[in-house]
């Protein structure tokens, strides 16, 4: 064994130490929002701020530094291994910017914010929340200088989610997305066609959605063996590698859509973890390429599959064996119903069409948080008004406002943008898979969703974090990412729902 494979095999058990410290750290965040009791949370933050000391430690020890300098510009190395080291330089990097003492701080801050964010919500309380938020953002703020930047201070927080994002992209990006969205938008308000969608809004037991979700993640091809459906305030999805993937939704009563296209969603996310190849363990990439990949992967499942005519021709016939509420409701109601589109105050409740623009309202406000322009104080009147001017409706909660959710508690600035890229990419995907699968739809519709799966996993999962964003995109598609192909999609889907 050469020199440099020994250096290889040694870093990667380093690296694997890595792992088991960050799965653990991520159990006990699953278990803050999912079991544990509320006068345990005081206590889960500090095992947090320990495990965050250790992950530190090993993040930025001299064996670390020592493996990177020794591998960084070898020829020797695979494609895998190079970008375990190049990933592995980044991270070190970064890490070693943040003083020790403040990275154990942050970690300490953000657990007693993402706890005070869910009681907060949960009684409408802003100002409890107030101080919490603050220091969260505070601590964003140090961190982008610890870091450094290079042109507008959010790109610091932009290149952990999608690396190569800026904010001179997005703006390009998100400006020509807004404006095709409103055009469409406006069309279909003035179209004669109305989608009665109040069967959706009925009294539907949590053990019936339940049965139903878990159905048709079994469809989709979620490995029960490997993970599990839970319930939470907000859904989410959690992995402590490929074979321990866990995703939570939350059930209403009296709205039939919500829990199931969360389920679909997370499902999408957790299928792309559970595929990932077990050659990957310990070389930090046994993740997903970035957050916009991962997003689209969510969201293909949820929108471009789960709200397609072909998906509920299957579907719909299986729902009404569940639902007595659908009794008397015809598959073409049904199915306009679906994807009635409807401007909205929550983000997780939105319609396909509109979806994007809670994202765009979220990645201007965090920008201006970042750069000070923008106070936590004038927060809520700020979201406000942009939920006024862009989509015509306002909050009369904090709870159904600037707290609806738990991603600026929990320190995710930068994070919101990855689910509106994630619309591009996958309608991308969409237009490459349907060149190689001319009969996606007609399968879709036998309730196979195995070739989509299939498709998915050869071209985009089995490749975990090996590829950046960019460089993935143009692999599978040939194409540098633009938002084309998801503004055809919208006016294909829409212009025939409503007549256009």
């Amino acid at each position: 064994m050469s020199e440099v494979n020994v250096k290889v095999r040694d870093m990667k058990s380093h690296m694997r130490k890595l792992e088991h410290l960050m799965g653990a750290s991520a159990l006990i965040q699953w278990d803050m929002r999912v079991g544990a009791p509320r006068k345990a949370m005081a206590d889960r933050g500090e095992m947090l701020a320990f495990l965050t000391g250790e992950i530190y430690k090993l993040q930025t020890s001299d064996k670390m530094k020592e493996f990177i300098d020794a591998l960084i510009d070898s020829k020797e190395l695979n494609a895998i291994e190079k970008s375990m080291v190049e990933n592995a330089k980044k991270n070190y990097d970064l890490t070693k910017k943040v003083p020790e003492d403040r990275a154990v701080a942050y970690a300490q801050v953000v657990s007693n914010s993402e706890a005070a964010w869910e009681e907060a919500k949960d009684k409408n309380d802003f100002e409890s929340f107030k101080p919490h938020l603050k220091k969260v953002i505070d601590f964003q703020k140090e961190l982008v200088e610890h870091y450094g930047y290079e042109g507008n201070k959010y790109n610091t927080m932009l290149d952990i989610y999608e690396p190569g994002i800026t904010v001179e992209k997005l703006d390009k990006i998100f400006s020509d997305l807004r404006d095709s969205i409103v055009e469409l938008l406006n069309k279909i308000k003035n179209s004669s066609v109305k989608i009665d969608d109040s069967f959706f809004k009925k009294n539907f037991t949590t053990k019936e959605q339940e049965e139903f979700s878990l159905f048709v993640l079994d469809k989709m091809g979620f490995d029960f063996e490997a993970g599990r459906l839970d319930e939470s305030v907000h859904p989410f999805t959690t992995n402590f590698g490929n074979k321990d993937v866990r995703i939570t939704t939350k059930y209403l009563k009296n709205e039939f859509r919500s829990a199931l296209f969360s389920t679909i969603h997370e499902g999408g996310h957790a299928i792309y973890e559970q595929d990932i190849p077990d050659e990957l363990k310990g070389t930090g990439l046994a993740s997903g390429a970035s957050m916009g990949i991962h997003e689209s992967q969510s969201r293909f499942y949820e929108n471009i599959i789960g709200r397609s005519r072909a998906f509920w021709q299957f579907f719909f016939p299986e729902a009404k064996k569940t639902f007595s509420q659908f009794e008397n409701v015809d598959f073409e109601e049904f199915y306009k119903a679906i994807n009635v589109i409807q401007p909205s105050l929550i983000r997780t409740e939105a319609d396909e069409l509109t979806y994007s623009l809670h994202v765009i309202i979220r990645y201007e406000l965090e920008k201006a948080l970042i750069n000070n322009e923008v106070t936590v104080e004038e927060l809520p009147k700020a979201w406000n008004e942009k939920y006024k001017e862009y989509l015509g409706v306002e909050a009369e909660t904090y709870s159904e406002g600037v707290m609806q959710d738990t991603h600026w508690a929990s320190g995710l600035f930068g994070y919101f943008p990855s689910y509106a890229l994630g619309n591009l990419y996958g309608a991308q995907f969409l237009n490459k898979m349907l060149k190689d699968m001319p009969n996606m739809y007609d399968e879709i519709a036998k309730g196979n969703l195995k070739e989509i799966h299939n498709w998915l996993k050869d071209n985009i999962h089995k490749h975990g974090a090996v590829y950046k964003p960019a460089e993935l995109i143009k692999m599978v598609t040939g194409e540098e990412l633009t938002a084309k192909y998801f503004v055809e999609y919208l006016n294909n889907k829409y212009s025939e729902i409503y007549n256009l």
